[in-house]
């Protein structure tokens, strides 16, 4: 009996510690809850009054719900320290009140910065010395136009991207979209492709159609729809547009003749096209080579996807390690440009049913890697594998280094990189054991490097990195027209 007694006391207790471990993290919870809740306002005017776009570790909060400003501060903590909205909230609060214009402020650097080096010191100050680079700053001028040339998947998401960014002062406004007309009922086709979508899911707004004029208004945003079959039949000016840059998806036209057909047009003074380009033009990757853009650059190239996941890391590893050689294996999505069952295709392989088979098909990724890294011409190799998924992709790039190093050394730099660099838009890192490919979905870095999976003996390293072959590569096409159209915010706090 007094066994029994006993037994019972004990198991009250645990019940009791339970009850109460439940209440503290359902209050901790709705807490953070309450101060996202209050961050929305906050963030939401400091954009649309004063130009000043939010982070934490690069991942914007304007224009986000609560579970998602709780979530990008969730993902800091796997990577880079505990952080949560209790640490960002004042942050955020100070520089509310502080004479901040056109930037991008990072608060999840800061508080991390703030806990690490602050050593006691006011928080008010360490904020304002941080920021102090943007006090002042006045809005940019007039947006710039921005007309996309076919509307396929690449289309659609840059569209949503330049929707989503369209209450920014001085940034890229898109003015029009040009497709061919297919059937009657064109219109009201192409605005539920925009407003649906499969992998991304359902545009974030309200998107209507004008059918007398002949556009879609997305979020407010009066979108021209342009039907024609050649780009010399438009004048762009008729539709009120100027100096306008465009966005070539398409992919039929990729050398200086055919993209300089677009240059011919009233209205448009600059062209990127979305593909790897023949000839001499340059073939970007943002962060690598962005920095040789000149003002007589009217047509650039934003390379391929692939090309942009593996640059980054091949850089950054080339300049820390040193790479003797190396082979770039693609795992790699499949695409509009196979077959869904078999049928006739002009390309070896790609004619077989892209959802029933493994295809391996050639890449030029590995080579296109030198024209962004000349120090790598004639170091790598590749090849690409389509296999039956609709987005995400992955590269393994098996490198030998110059010098020989550790699993944890090589995952350490480039977590550092990730989250401490001028490549933090680029490469993303995580460390969890369980993720697969459709956790990557909506993922905006060119790359994610996948720690878990790295494999080194000596001086060769395998290297994972996964990809959103849409929305990532997307991204990295913004980045280079906002550079183009001066419209690239000021990045605090400044690194270093």
């Amino acid at each position: 009996t007094r066994a029994l007694i006993l037994l019972y006391e004990e198991l009250t207790v645990t019940v009791e510690t339970i009850k109460a471990l439940q209440a503290d993290h359902f209050g901790r919870w709705k807490n953070r809850e309450a101060i996202a809740e209050s961050m929305i306002p906050v963030l939401g005017s400091l954009a649309r009054e004063r130009n000043v776009v939010v982070t934490v570790f690069g991942r914007s909060l304007v224009n986000r719900s609560v579970i998602q400003i709780l979530k990008s501060h969730r993902r800091v903590r796997m990577i880079a320290g505990d952080l949560s909205v209790v640490d960002t909230y004042p942050i955020l609060e100070i520089i509310a009140s502080l004479d901040v214009g056109t930037c991008e402020i990072d608060i999840g650097k800061l508080a991390i910065d703030y806990r690490e080096n602050g050593q006691g010191a006011d928080l008010r100050a360490f904020v304002a010395a941080a920021v102090q680079p943007g006090i002042g700053l006045t809005p940019q001028g007039e947006p710039r136009d921005v007309v996309l040339y076919g509307f396929g998947r690449i289309g659609r998401i840059l569209a949503r991207l330049l929707i989503e960014k369209a209450g920014n002062l001085g940034g890229l406004r898109l003015r029009a979209i040009v497709v061919r007309k297919t059937t009657d009922g064109d219109l009201q086709k192409r605005a539920s492709l925009l407003r649906r979508d499969s992998i991304h899911g359902p545009f974030e707004g309200t998107i209507a159609v004008d059918e007398e004029n002949e556009a879609i208004i997305a979020n407010g945003n009066f979108i021209k729809v342009i039907y024609a079959s050649q780009p010399e039949d438009i004048d762009y000016t008729a539709y009120g547009i100027s100096n306008a840059l465009l966005i070539d998806n398409t992919g039929k036209l990729k050398d200086d003749a055919g993209l300089g057909r677009h240059l011919t047009c009233p209205g448009v003074t600059r062209v990127i096209l979305t593909a790897p380009a023949k000839g001499t033009i340059k073939n970007l990757v943002y962060g690598v080579n962005n920095d040789t853009i000149t003002d007589a650059d009217t047509i650039l190239s934003a390379a391929s996807c692939t090309t942009n996941a593996i640059t980054p890391v091949l850089k950054v590893m080339n300049d820390h390690f040193g790479i003797l050689s190396g082979h770039v294996e693609t795992v790699h999505s499949f695409t509009n440009d196979q077959n869904l069952i078999d049928n006739y295709h002009k390309a070896d392989r790609r004619g077989r049913s892209a959802v029933l088979n493994m295809v391996i098909t050639e890449t030029g990724a590995a080579k296109a890697v030198a024209k962004a890294l000349p120090e790598l011409l004639g170091k790598l190799t590749g090849n690409s594998i389509r296999v039956p998924t609709p987005n995400v992709s992955m590269a393994i790039l098996s490198l030998t280094l110059e010098k020989a190093a550790s699993k944890e050394e090589i995952n350490e730099f480039l977590r550092q990189v990730s989250l401490h660099s001028n490549l933090q838009d680029q490469i993303d890192y995580t460390n969890s054991t369980e993720v697969v490919s459709s956790d990557f979905i909506g993922s905006r870095s060119a790359g994610v490097f996948d720690a878990q999976a790295t494999i080194v003996n000596g001086n060769r390293a395998n290297l994972y990195v996964w990809y959103d072959n849409e929305m990532g590569y997307s991204c990295q096409v913004m980045r280079i027209a906002e550079q183009v159209s001066g419209t690239h915010y000021l990045h605090l706090p400044i690194e270093g």
